[in-house]
Protein backbone atom coordinates (compact mmCIF):
# COMPACT_ATOMS: atom_id res chain seq x y z
CA UNK A 1 0.00 0.00 0.00
CA UNK A 2 1.66 3.33 -1.22
CA UNK A 3 2.38 5.47 1.82
CA UNK A 4 2.04 2.80 4.59
CA UNK A 5 4.38 2.87 7.38
CA UNK A 6 4.80 -0.34 9.05
CA UNK A 7 6.62 -1.34 12.02
CA UNK A 8 10.04 -2.87 11.58
CA UNK A 9 8.18 -6.09 13.71
CA UNK A 10 5.17 -6.79 11.28
CA UNK A 11 8.00 -6.91 7.98
CA UNK A 12 9.56 -9.59 10.34
CA UNK A 13 6.47 -11.36 11.27
CA UNK A 14 5.70 -11.29 7.52
CA UNK A 15 8.86 -12.26 6.19
CA UNK A 16 8.82 -15.36 8.57
CA UNK A 17 5.12 -16.74 8.43
CA UNK A 18 5.91 -16.40 4.69
CA UNK A 19 9.29 -18.66 5.39
CA UNK A 20 7.05 -20.43 7.70
CA UNK A 21 4.01 -21.57 5.50
CA UNK A 22 6.72 -23.78 3.38
CA UNK A 23 6.63 -25.98 6.74
CA UNK A 24 9.52 -28.68 6.03
CA UNK A 25 11.93 -27.21 3.72
CA UNK A 26 14.73 -25.66 6.02
CA UNK A 27 12.94 -22.76 8.32
CA UNK A 28 15.06 -19.66 9.79
CA UNK A 29 15.32 -19.61 13.40
CA UNK A 30 12.39 -17.92 14.87
CA UNK A 31 13.10 -14.37 16.38
CA UNK A 32 13.52 -14.86 20.95
CA UNK A 33 9.65 -14.45 22.36
CA UNK A 34 8.00 -15.39 19.27
CA UNK A 35 5.89 -18.10 19.02
CA UNK A 36 6.35 -20.81 16.19
CA UNK A 37 3.57 -20.47 14.17
CA UNK A 38 0.93 -23.30 14.11
CA UNK A 39 1.63 -26.10 11.75
CA UNK A 40 5.31 -25.18 11.97
CA UNK A 41 7.00 -28.58 10.38
CA UNK A 42 3.54 -30.19 9.66
CA UNK A 43 4.61 -32.56 6.68
CA UNK A 44 4.00 -31.70 3.61
CA UNK A 45 3.62 -32.35 -0.15
CA UNK A 46 1.76 -31.74 -3.46
CA UNK A 47 -0.62 -33.40 -4.64
CA UNK A 48 -2.71 -33.36 -7.91
CA UNK A 49 -5.99 -34.37 -7.69
CA UNK A 50 -7.51 -36.82 -10.76
CA UNK A 51 -11.10 -36.28 -9.41
CA UNK A 52 -11.09 -32.33 -9.19
CA UNK A 53 -8.57 -31.51 -11.63
CA UNK A 54 -6.66 -28.91 -9.48
CA UNK A 55 -3.19 -29.21 -7.56
CA UNK A 56 -3.29 -28.98 -4.37
CA UNK A 57 -0.41 -29.13 -1.35
CA UNK A 58 -1.21 -31.27 1.48
CA UNK A 59 -0.40 -31.07 5.11
CA UNK A 60 -0.95 -33.57 7.79
CA UNK A 61 -1.60 -36.68 5.53
CA UNK A 62 2.38 -38.39 5.13
CA UNK A 63 1.19 -42.15 5.86
CA UNK A 64 -1.88 -41.47 2.68
CA UNK A 65 -1.02 -42.19 -0.88
CA UNK A 66 -2.16 -39.75 -3.65
CA UNK A 67 -5.00 -42.36 -4.69
CA UNK A 68 -6.56 -42.20 -1.10
CA UNK A 69 -6.47 -38.54 -0.68
CA UNK A 70 -8.24 -38.04 -4.49
CA UNK A 71 -10.98 -40.76 -3.18
CA UNK A 72 -11.17 -39.07 0.04
CA UNK A 73 -12.08 -35.74 -1.82
CA UNK A 74 -14.57 -37.71 -4.36
CA UNK A 75 -16.19 -40.02 -1.63
CA UNK A 76 -16.75 -36.54 1.33
CA UNK A 77 -18.35 -34.26 -2.06
CA UNK A 78 -20.35 -37.30 -3.17
CA UNK A 79 -21.80 -38.04 0.66
CA UNK A 80 -22.13 -34.96 1.91
CA UNK A 81 -25.24 -34.21 3.39
CA UNK A 82 -27.50 -31.15 2.30
CA UNK A 83 -27.23 -27.79 4.12
CA UNK A 84 -23.79 -28.62 5.41
CA UNK A 85 -22.06 -25.96 7.22
CA UNK A 86 -19.37 -24.27 6.58
CA UNK A 87 -16.91 -21.52 8.57
CA UNK A 88 -14.87 -18.79 6.35
CA UNK A 89 -12.22 -17.13 7.94
CA UNK A 90 -10.40 -13.65 6.64
CA UNK A 91 -7.69 -11.95 8.36
CA UNK A 92 -6.86 -8.08 8.27
CA UNK A 93 -2.96 -8.42 8.19
CA UNK A 94 -1.34 -5.66 10.71
CA UNK A 95 -3.76 -4.70 13.10
CA UNK A 96 -6.41 -2.52 12.08
CA UNK A 97 -8.11 0.99 13.53
CA UNK A 98 -11.16 0.01 14.83
CA UNK A 99 -11.38 3.85 15.96
CA UNK A 100 -11.68 4.54 12.27
CA UNK A 101 -13.53 1.60 10.35
CA UNK A 102 -16.43 2.62 13.56
CA UNK A 103 -15.53 6.03 13.98
CA UNK A 104 -16.98 7.34 17.78
CA UNK A 105 -18.02 10.75 16.46
CA UNK A 106 -20.65 11.27 19.28
CA UNK A 107 -17.55 10.80 21.95
CA UNK A 108 -16.38 14.51 23.07
CA UNK A 109 -12.67 12.93 23.25
CA UNK A 110 -12.52 11.61 19.92
CA UNK A 111 -11.38 15.26 18.07
CA UNK A 112 -8.91 16.13 20.81
CA UNK A 113 -7.30 12.32 20.34
CA UNK A 114 -7.80 12.31 16.33
CA UNK A 115 -6.94 15.79 15.54
CA UNK A 116 -6.30 15.16 11.76
CA UNK A 117 -7.59 11.50 11.09
CA UNK A 118 -11.26 12.28 12.86
CA UNK A 119 -13.73 11.92 10.15
CA UNK A 120 -16.78 13.93 10.27
CA UNK A 121 -20.10 12.79 11.00
CA UNK A 122 -21.25 12.77 7.20
CA UNK A 123 -18.55 11.33 6.20
CA UNK A 124 -19.50 8.03 6.75
CA UNK A 125 -23.50 6.29 7.51
CA UNK A 126 -24.50 6.33 10.54
CA UNK A 127 -24.34 2.64 12.94
CA UNK A 128 -27.51 1.29 13.42
CA UNK A 129 -26.58 -0.42 16.46
CA UNK A 130 -24.96 2.57 18.16
CA UNK A 131 -25.94 6.16 17.74
CA UNK A 132 -22.00 7.34 18.51
CA UNK A 133 -20.59 5.33 15.99
CA UNK A 134 -20.50 6.16 12.05
CA UNK A 135 -19.03 3.53 9.48
CA UNK A 136 -15.71 4.68 7.64
CA UNK A 137 -17.40 5.38 4.34
CA UNK A 138 -14.84 2.50 2.64
CA UNK A 139 -17.42 0.24 4.70
CA UNK A 140 -20.71 0.95 3.65
CA UNK A 141 -21.25 -2.19 1.75
CA UNK A 142 -20.99 -3.90 4.98
CA UNK A 143 -23.11 -0.96 6.67
CA UNK A 144 -25.90 -2.33 4.16
CA UNK A 145 -25.76 -5.96 5.40
CA UNK A 146 -25.47 -5.01 8.92
CA UNK A 147 -28.77 -3.03 8.34
CA UNK A 148 -30.50 -6.08 6.48
CA UNK A 149 -29.41 -8.47 9.57
CA UNK A 150 -26.63 -9.83 7.81
CA UNK A 151 -23.77 -8.89 9.32
CA UNK A 152 -22.99 -9.13 13.30
CA UNK A 153 -20.45 -6.46 14.48
CA UNK A 154 -17.87 -7.10 17.68
CA UNK A 155 -17.17 -3.28 18.03
CA UNK A 156 -14.73 -3.67 20.88
CA UNK A 157 -13.15 -7.73 20.38
CA UNK A 158 -9.96 -8.52 21.78
CA UNK A 159 -8.12 -10.58 25.20
CA UNK A 160 -7.49 -9.81 28.86
CA UNK A 161 -4.12 -8.60 29.24
CA UNK A 162 -3.09 -7.91 25.37
CA UNK A 163 -0.10 -8.30 23.71
CA UNK A 164 0.64 -5.91 21.18
CA UNK A 165 3.04 -7.68 19.12
CA UNK A 166 1.89 -8.61 15.49
CA UNK A 167 3.23 -12.01 15.97
CA UNK A 168 2.53 -12.97 19.32
CA UNK A 169 -1.08 -11.49 19.36
CA UNK A 170 -1.90 -12.89 15.77
CA UNK A 171 -0.72 -16.33 16.89
CA UNK A 172 -3.19 -16.23 20.02
CA UNK A 173 -6.24 -15.39 17.30
CA UNK A 174 -4.77 -18.46 15.27
CA UNK A 175 -4.71 -21.23 17.59
CA UNK A 176 -7.87 -19.78 19.69
CA UNK A 177 -5.77 -19.72 23.32
CA UNK A 178 -3.31 -17.34 24.65
CA UNK A 179 -0.42 -19.88 24.48
CA UNK A 180 2.67 -19.60 22.57
CA UNK A 181 3.66 -23.00 22.74
CA UNK A 182 0.40 -24.39 20.94
CA UNK A 183 0.96 -25.74 17.82
CA UNK A 184 -2.32 -26.34 15.99
CA UNK A 185 -5.01 -23.83 14.94
CA UNK A 186 -8.35 -23.26 16.31
CA UNK A 187 -9.80 -24.66 12.57
CA UNK A 188 -7.37 -27.18 12.50
CA UNK A 189 -8.78 -28.78 15.61
CA UNK A 190 -12.03 -28.47 15.10
CA UNK A 191 -11.29 -30.78 11.73
CA UNK A 192 -9.84 -33.18 13.80
CA UNK A 193 -12.98 -33.42 15.74
CA UNK A 194 -15.31 -33.47 13.25
CA UNK A 195 -13.32 -34.08 9.56
CA UNK A 196 -12.17 -36.94 7.83
CA UNK A 197 -8.78 -38.99 7.74
CA UNK A 198 -8.69 -38.65 4.10
CA UNK A 199 -10.32 -35.53 2.74
CA UNK A 200 -7.54 -32.93 2.57
CA UNK A 201 -10.84 -29.97 1.17
CA UNK A 202 -12.44 -30.03 4.82
CA UNK A 203 -9.60 -27.68 5.55
CA UNK A 204 -8.74 -24.91 3.03
CA UNK A 205 -6.26 -22.46 2.58
CA UNK A 206 -6.84 -20.06 -0.13
CA UNK A 207 -3.68 -18.27 0.52
CA UNK A 208 -1.43 -20.27 -1.83
CA UNK A 209 0.26 -21.60 1.63
CA UNK A 210 -1.46 -22.76 4.81
CA UNK A 211 -2.68 -20.30 7.12
CA UNK A 212 -1.72 -21.69 11.26
CA UNK A 213 -5.64 -21.44 11.95
CA UNK A 214 -5.77 -24.75 9.84
CA UNK A 215 -3.05 -26.59 11.16
CA UNK A 216 -4.21 -30.15 12.69
CA UNK A 217 -3.03 -32.54 14.40
CA UNK A 218 -5.14 -35.84 12.91
CA UNK A 219 -6.38 -35.36 9.97
CA UNK A 220 -5.08 -33.41 6.06
CA UNK A 221 -5.83 -30.20 5.01
CA UNK A 222 -5.03 -28.44 2.03
CA UNK A 223 -3.99 -25.18 0.06
CA UNK A 224 -4.52 -24.64 -3.76
CA UNK A 225 -1.23 -24.01 -5.39
CA UNK A 226 -2.12 -20.64 -6.21
CA UNK A 227 -4.46 -17.82 -4.98
CA UNK A 228 -6.37 -18.07 -8.58
CA UNK A 229 -5.76 -21.85 -9.26
CA UNK A 230 -9.48 -23.18 -9.34
CA UNK A 231 -9.63 -26.24 -11.64
CA UNK A 232 -12.14 -28.44 -12.88
CA UNK A 233 -12.50 -31.31 -15.03
CA UNK A 234 -10.01 -34.53 -15.75
CA UNK A 235 -6.44 -33.76 -16.60
CA UNK A 236 -7.31 -31.30 -19.44
CA UNK A 237 -8.55 -33.89 -21.69
CA UNK A 238 -11.42 -32.14 -23.51
CA UNK A 239 -11.42 -34.49 -27.01
CA UNK A 240 -14.06 -37.00 -28.10
CA UNK A 241 -11.60 -39.95 -26.73
CA UNK A 242 -11.27 -38.26 -23.59
CA UNK A 243 -15.10 -37.79 -23.10
CA UNK A 244 -15.62 -41.59 -23.98
CA UNK A 245 -13.14 -42.71 -21.24
CA UNK A 246 -14.90 -40.57 -18.53
CA UNK A 247 -18.27 -41.69 -19.66
CA UNK A 248 -16.53 -45.37 -20.07
CA UNK A 249 -15.12 -45.05 -16.11
CA UNK A 250 -18.29 -43.45 -14.74
CA UNK A 251 -20.32 -47.00 -15.54
CA UNK A 252 -17.85 -48.84 -13.85
CA UNK A 253 -19.65 -47.78 -10.97
CA UNK A 254 -22.50 -50.07 -11.95
CA UNK A 255 -20.57 -52.78 -10.65
CA UNK A 256 -20.68 -51.66 -6.51
CA UNK A 257 -22.88 -55.10 -5.84
CA UNK A 258 -20.58 -57.32 -7.08
CA UNK A 259 -19.93 -59.73 -4.53
CA UNK A 260 -16.27 -59.26 -4.90
CA UNK A 261 -15.09 -56.89 -2.29
CA UNK A 262 -12.42 -55.40 -3.88
CA UNK A 263 -14.17 -54.82 -7.39
CA UNK A 264 -17.45 -53.34 -5.27
CA UNK A 265 -15.21 -50.79 -3.36
CA UNK A 266 -13.29 -50.20 -6.81
CA UNK A 267 -16.44 -49.48 -8.34
CA UNK A 268 -18.02 -47.39 -5.62
CA UNK A 269 -15.05 -45.40 -5.72
CA UNK A 270 -15.25 -44.76 -9.57
CA UNK A 271 -18.94 -43.94 -9.31
CA UNK A 272 -18.24 -41.52 -6.63
CA UNK A 273 -15.49 -39.78 -8.70
CA UNK A 274 -17.95 -39.77 -11.93
CA UNK A 275 -20.63 -38.21 -10.24
CA UNK A 276 -18.21 -35.59 -8.27
CA UNK A 277 -16.85 -35.21 -12.34
CA UNK A 278 -20.25 -34.56 -13.77
CA UNK A 279 -21.28 -32.11 -10.61
CA UNK A 280 -18.03 -30.05 -11.76
CA UNK A 281 -18.58 -30.29 -15.44
CA UNK A 282 -20.98 -27.32 -15.88
CA UNK A 283 -18.09 -25.19 -14.77
CA UNK A 284 -15.81 -26.17 -18.59
CA UNK A 285 -17.12 -24.77 -21.40
CA UNK A 286 -16.07 -26.31 -25.06
CA UNK A 287 -13.20 -24.53 -25.07
CA UNK A 288 -11.93 -26.55 -22.21
CA UNK A 289 -11.30 -23.28 -19.87
CA UNK A 290 -13.34 -22.58 -16.57
CA UNK A 291 -15.99 -20.23 -16.53
CA UNK A 292 -17.12 -19.94 -12.57
CA UNK A 293 -20.26 -17.30 -14.18
CA UNK A 294 -20.64 -15.84 -10.31
CA UNK A 295 -23.90 -14.52 -9.55
CA UNK A 296 -23.14 -11.29 -7.82
CA UNK A 297 -20.43 -8.22 -9.56
CA UNK A 298 -17.11 -9.20 -7.69
CA UNK A 299 -14.32 -6.38 -7.42
CA UNK A 300 -11.64 -7.23 -10.13
CA UNK A 301 -9.39 -7.54 -7.83
CA UNK A 302 -7.19 -10.46 -6.39
CA UNK A 303 -9.35 -11.18 -3.07
CA UNK A 304 -12.85 -11.15 -5.50
CA UNK A 305 -10.99 -13.33 -7.30
CA UNK A 306 -10.87 -15.70 -4.40
CA UNK A 307 -14.06 -15.15 -3.21
CA UNK A 308 -15.89 -15.85 -6.21
CA UNK A 309 -14.11 -19.10 -6.20
CA UNK A 310 -14.42 -20.43 -3.19
CA UNK A 311 -18.45 -19.30 -3.72
CA UNK A 312 -18.71 -22.04 -6.85
CA UNK A 313 -16.44 -24.57 -4.85
CA UNK A 314 -19.04 -24.54 -2.62
CA UNK A 315 -21.74 -24.69 -5.39
CA UNK A 316 -19.73 -27.40 -6.68
CA UNK A 317 -20.25 -29.61 -3.54
CA UNK A 318 -16.28 -29.71 -2.62
CA UNK A 319 -16.16 -31.40 0.89
CA UNK A 320 -15.23 -28.08 2.30
CA UNK A 321 -15.90 -27.37 5.89
CA UNK A 322 -13.70 -24.46 6.98
CA UNK A 323 -12.22 -22.05 4.48
CA UNK A 324 -8.79 -19.32 5.45
CA UNK A 325 -7.57 -16.78 3.37
CA UNK A 326 -5.98 -12.99 3.74
CA UNK A 327 -8.11 -10.23 3.44
CA UNK A 328 -6.37 -7.38 1.18
CA UNK A 329 -4.61 -4.27 2.54
CA UNK A 330 -2.01 -3.76 5.02
CA UNK A 331 -3.05 -2.19 7.91
CA UNK A 332 0.04 -1.29 10.26
CA UNK A 333 -0.55 2.41 9.62
CA UNK A 334 2.30 3.80 12.05
CA UNK A 335 2.32 6.72 9.29
CA UNK A 336 -0.40 8.38 6.62
CA UNK A 337 -3.07 6.05 7.54
CA UNK A 338 -6.43 7.82 6.04
CA UNK A 339 -5.63 6.37 2.53
CA UNK A 340 -4.06 2.81 2.55
CA UNK A 341 -6.49 2.11 5.35
CA UNK A 342 -9.74 3.25 3.18
CA UNK A 343 -8.20 1.34 0.00
CA UNK A 344 -7.56 -1.71 1.92
CA UNK A 345 -11.23 -1.39 3.57
CA UNK A 346 -12.75 -0.88 0.44
CA UNK A 347 -11.58 -3.76 -1.07
CA UNK A 348 -12.56 -6.31 1.89
CA UNK A 349 -15.87 -4.39 2.11
CA UNK A 350 -16.84 -4.69 -1.77
CA UNK A 351 -15.95 -7.90 -1.76
CA UNK A 352 -17.50 -9.68 1.31
CA UNK A 353 -20.72 -8.03 -0.11
CA UNK A 354 -20.26 -9.51 -3.71
CA UNK A 355 -19.02 -13.04 -1.56
CA UNK A 356 -22.81 -12.67 0.62
CA UNK A 357 -24.99 -11.72 -2.62
CA UNK A 358 -23.27 -14.51 -4.58
CA UNK A 359 -24.03 -17.58 -2.19
CA UNK A 360 -27.60 -15.82 -1.14
CA UNK A 361 -28.03 -16.09 -5.20
CA UNK A 362 -26.84 -19.56 -5.07
CA UNK A 363 -29.02 -20.58 -2.28
CA UNK A 364 -25.93 -21.48 0.04
CA UNK A 365 -26.12 -18.61 2.17
CA UNK A 366 -27.84 -20.55 5.07
CA UNK A 367 -24.61 -22.81 5.48
CA UNK A 368 -21.96 -20.30 5.20
CA UNK A 369 -20.65 -18.61 7.95
CA UNK A 370 -17.86 -15.85 7.60
CA UNK A 371 -15.60 -14.27 10.23
CA UNK A 372 -13.40 -11.63 9.55
CA UNK A 373 -10.39 -10.31 12.36
CA UNK A 374 -7.27 -8.56 12.49
CA UNK A 375 -5.08 -9.15 15.45
CA UNK A 376 -5.52 -5.89 17.58
CA UNK A 377 -6.49 -2.68 17.13
CA UNK A 378 -4.85 0.76 17.06
CA UNK A 379 -3.74 3.45 20.14
CA UNK A 380 -6.75 5.89 20.43
CA UNK A 381 -4.52 8.90 20.32
CA UNK A 382 -2.54 9.43 16.88
CA UNK A 383 0.52 9.79 16.90
CA UNK A 384 2.99 12.15 15.37
CA UNK A 385 3.08 11.11 12.24
CA UNK A 386 -0.43 11.44 11.13
CA UNK A 387 -1.08 7.61 12.05
CA UNK A 388 -1.59 5.42 14.90
CA UNK A 389 0.42 3.13 17.07
CA UNK A 390 -0.59 -0.78 17.96
CA UNK A 391 -3.69 -0.92 20.72
CA UNK A 392 -5.34 -3.53 22.54
CA UNK A 393 -9.21 -4.14 21.16
CA UNK A 394 -9.84 -4.10 17.41
CA UNK A 395 -13.13 -4.33 15.39
CA UNK A 396 -14.79 -7.51 13.75
CA UNK A 397 -16.84 -9.32 11.98
CA UNK A 398 -19.37 -12.19 11.39
CA UNK A 399 -21.62 -12.20 8.28
CA UNK A 400 -24.33 -14.42 6.90
CA UNK A 401 -28.00 -15.01 6.46
CA UNK A 402 -27.40 -17.02 10.01
CA UNK A 403 -25.92 -14.36 12.45
CA UNK A 404 -28.52 -13.98 15.42
CA UNK A 405 -28.02 -10.24 16.33
CA UNK A 406 -26.29 -6.94 14.76
CA UNK A 407 -23.88 -6.09 17.59
CA UNK A 408 -21.80 -8.35 20.54
CA UNK A 409 -20.10 -6.43 23.09
CA UNK A 410 -20.08 -2.58 23.51
CA UNK A 411 -18.53 0.28 22.60
CA UNK A 412 -16.58 1.48 25.72
CA UNK A 413 -15.97 5.15 24.81
CA UNK A 414 -13.42 6.93 25.07
CA UNK A 415 -13.42 8.45 29.14
CA UNK A 416 -13.53 5.09 30.92
CA UNK A 417 -13.14 2.51 27.93
CA UNK A 418 -9.31 3.24 27.70
CA UNK A 419 -6.72 1.23 29.74
CA UNK A 420 -3.35 2.34 31.07
CA UNK A 421 -1.81 2.63 28.04
CA UNK A 422 -4.47 4.42 26.29
CA UNK A 423 -5.58 1.26 24.34
CA UNK A 424 -9.65 0.81 24.13
CA UNK A 425 -10.35 -2.23 26.85
CA UNK A 426 -12.35 -5.10 25.26
CA UNK A 427 -15.65 -6.18 25.68
CA UNK A 428 -15.72 -9.01 24.14
CA UNK A 429 -13.14 -12.14 23.55
CA UNK A 430 -12.51 -13.78 20.87
CA UNK A 431 -12.56 -16.85 22.46
CA UNK A 432 -15.69 -16.51 23.75
CA UNK A 433 -16.65 -15.83 20.50
CA UNK A 434 -14.57 -18.73 18.75
CA UNK A 435 -16.68 -21.05 21.44
CA UNK A 436 -20.11 -20.06 20.85
CA UNK A 437 -19.57 -20.77 17.16
CA UNK A 438 -18.05 -24.22 17.40
CA UNK A 439 -21.13 -24.79 19.67
CA UNK A 440 -24.03 -23.36 17.60
CA UNK A 441 -22.54 -23.92 14.35
CA UNK A 442 -21.01 -26.88 14.11
CA UNK A 443 -23.04 -28.83 17.30
CA UNK A 444 -19.45 -29.39 19.17
CA UNK A 445 -18.77 -29.04 22.43
CA UNK A 446 -16.09 -25.94 22.47
CA UNK A 447 -14.34 -27.64 25.57
CA UNK A 448 -12.94 -30.21 22.46
CA UNK A 449 -11.45 -26.99 20.66
CA UNK A 450 -10.99 -24.10 22.85
CA UNK A 451 -8.86 -24.75 25.97
CA UNK A 452 -10.39 -21.99 28.03
CA UNK A 453 -13.90 -22.21 26.94
CA UNK A 454 -14.87 -23.26 30.45
CA UNK A 455 -14.28 -19.90 30.89
CA UNK A 456 -15.78 -18.34 28.39
CA UNK A 457 -19.21 -16.84 28.66
CA UNK A 458 -21.28 -17.71 25.67
CA UNK A 459 -22.95 -15.55 23.00
CA UNK A 460 -26.06 -15.98 21.50
CA UNK A 461 -24.87 -15.77 17.12
CA UNK A 462 -26.63 -18.23 15.38
CA UNK A 463 -30.05 -17.79 14.52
Amino acid sequence: MNGCHHCDEFSRASLLRRAVAEAGNGLPAIEPGMPAPAGTGMDRRKFLSRTVGTALTVYGAASLGSRVLDEGIARAAVAAPAGRRVLVSIFAPGGWDALSLLYPTGDPRYRKLRTSLALKPGDGPAFRSDGRLHWNPALEPLAKLHNRGRLTVFPAIGYSHPDQSHFTSRHFWEVGALDPQAGTGWLGRLLDVIGDDDNAMQGLSLDGALLPSLATARVPVATLSSPADYGFGSHNVWDVPGELLEETVGSLGALSKDPDPNLSQASRTMRQADELRRQLGRFVGKDGQVHINPKAKYPDTDFGRRLSGLAALLDANFPIRTAALTGPGSYDTHADQQGPLQDGAKQIAEGLAAFQTDLERRGLAGRVLTLVWSEFGRRAQQNDSNGTDHGAAGVAFLMGTQVHQRMVGEFPGLTTGLDGDGNLRATSDYRSVYSSLVEQWFDVDAAKIIPDAKKMPRVRLVA
